[in-house]
């Protein structure tokens, strides 16, 4: 047993000497150092989603993206996949008020090369902790050094170091628009912040950056991909540009916009960008300055997570801006879901009858999905439904059952009155992405916290060992 128990021992330390062989070069403390330090940079930055591309891996080079994922998020199999979420550095000419990363912060300062961002990268992926890489940085002397920058990493990881995992990375505004047509070749998905949702909130906060040179390079991949799409219809063997499409971000919380303003921004983007996703980033008080809040203000998470609710409405259930918000209405309940807060202002639309209404009806019924839908409309076809059948169906009836009848009755004998049925629902408690259960929008670690892994990389000491994705 002491012989088992030795070999062992010995096995471990020679698998520890050949992972700290494989990862670092001799300067393995700089690396990991700015590992350490890029990665906390960039929980800030949101915008990491990677739903919409299929690239097979062809049997020679490493990796794929099949059913590529979000950064600790879902992919559209369902599946939870995590992206190595880094800034090429945090260095910063510019000077937004906003930003842990601005000029004037004294914070600790780091630069990746390529090389080294292809390494870990590489690294990271053998070992399963991560299958793709979302990529952005701190602009490093001008926005065309930036994105040359990052337009060698993508160079570096797809045609030397073979790489066919997702990649996603941030388009500079202010750079040569041959360097984003160049990266987009390269990239599955590009983005470029929006900051903040009106000029007016960017003037004030970020006055090194202005509207038109945020939504030119949006454009110029917008054009793009529709070319992309084009040449691929007339040559197979034409290159993908940015094939899962562009995303944005704004900070909500930091000037004094209101939802109704932030979603017709939101619809706007959609409508004239066609961009696939708007990312909704709570204000963070990291910096005091005057016209900032308070650096003790609250997160204001519950509205952000009621904006992404409302976006998912326009983007999947046929809803516009104006129906859920307007002039005089121009805020969203917190205390209500988007689609709850709709329907008890408009109870003149219901009750809705299941076995007869169209599926864009069903759709704006609280507690029926898109799949609820769909499903619906199938099975109603050969034999009525009850509400016995609703519910294995899978419509949330405790939402629903205020909205709809069946066979021209309703569930329960119910009043189709605003108070009544509001006081019904606020008494549901919601299932939020964040509560006193201690679920927060702490980013995972590479590694455990425990001492185990933190002494597998060689970084026992106390603070080592933390890198984010």
């Amino acid at each position: 047993m002491g012989q088992i128990s030795s070999d062992l021992a010995s096995e471990n330390v020679v698998c520890e000497n050949e992972i700290k062989l494989e990862l670092y070069s001799t300067t393995r403390k700089s690396i990991m150092e700015k590992l350490e330090i890029l990665t906390d940079a960039a929980k800030y930055d949101v915008a990491c989603t990677s739903s919409g591309v299929n690239r097979k891996g062809n049997g020679r080079d490493m990796g794929n993206c099949l059913a590529a994922g979000i950064c600790h998020s879902f992919s559209s199999d369902g599946r939870c996949i995590s992206l190595l979420k880094i800034l090429m550095s945090n260095e910063c000419v510019y000077d937004c008020k906003y930003c842990i990363n601005r000029r004037s912060n004294d914070v600790p300062r780091a630069t990746f090369t390529p090389e080294e961002i292809c390494e870990l990268t590489m690294n990271f992926y053998k070992r399963n902790y991560i299958e793709g890489f979302f990529l952005s940085s701190g602009i490093v002397n001008n926005p065309n050094d930036t994105m040359e920058r990052i337009y060698q990493t993508l160079y570096l990881l797809r045609n030397v170091y073979r790489f066919r995992g997702y990649v996603h990375v941030k388009g500079i505004p202010g750079a040569d628009p041959v360097l984003i047509q160049q990266t987009g070749y390269l990239a599955d998905r590009m983005s470029v912040n929006l900051e903040l949702p009106t000029a007016e909130g960017l003037e004030k906060l970020a006055p090194n950056k202005h509207r038109k040179s945020i939504l030119k390079p949006m454009r110029q991949i917008q054009n793009g991909i529709a070319q992309g799409k084009q040449e691929l219809a007339l040559y197979k063997s034409a290159p993908s540009f940015v094939p899962a499409g562009q995303s944005t971000q704004m900070i909500i919380g930091a000037t004094p916009e209101s939802d109704y303003q932030i979603m017709s921004v939101a619809e706007s983007l959609y409508d004239k960008f066609a961009l696939k996703r708007v990312f909704y980033s709570a204000y963070v008080g990291v910096n005091e300055d005057k016209a900032l809040p308070a650096v003790t203000t609250a997160s204001p998470l519950l509205r952000e997570h009621r904006l992404y609710q409302a976006d998912w409405l326009l983007r999947y259930y046929s809803f516009r801006v104006n129906e859920l918000l307007n002039e005089k209405h121009q805020n969203f309940n917190i205390l209500l879901d988007p689609k709850c807060d709709w329907a008890l202002r408009h109870l003149e639309q219901f009750p809705v009858e299941i076995n007869k209404a169209d599926y864009t009806t069903l759709l704006r019924v609280p507690g029926i999905g898109v799949k609820s839908a769909q499903r619906i409309c199938k099975a109603r076809k050969s034999s009525a439904l009850g509400f016995d059948n609703l519910k294995k169906i899978g419509v949330v009836l405790k939402r629903a059952l205020y909205f709809i009848t069946c066979n021209g009755k309703m569930m329960y004998h119910t009043k189709i009155d605003e108070d009544y049925i509001t006081r019904n629902l606020l008494s549901e408690h919601e299932k939020l992405p964040f509560d006193k259960d201690g679920m927060t929008y702490k980013q995972l670690s590479l590694f455990d916290d425990g001492m185990e892994n933190a002494a597998m990389f060689g970084m026992a000491h106390e603070g080592k060992g933390t890198a984010y994705v």
